[in-house]
């Protein structure tokens, strides 16, 4: 099992054509030629 988030489409224009970039939870965009990166904080609302 997988320790990173993996995202359903790219967050700036939606498509779904996206592969692994750079390790550590970056992912890269063939559609619109972006990276970005997830991180996971946490589960619930902090009060």
């Amino acid at each position: 099992m997988s320790g990173r988030a993996v995202p359903f489409h790219c967050p700036y224009c939606g498509e779904e054509d996206l592969e692994p970039y750079e390790g550590d939870g970056g992912w890269y965009c063939r559609s619109c030629a972006r990276a970005f990166k997830l991180k996971f904080l946490g589960i619930g609302v902090v009060r």
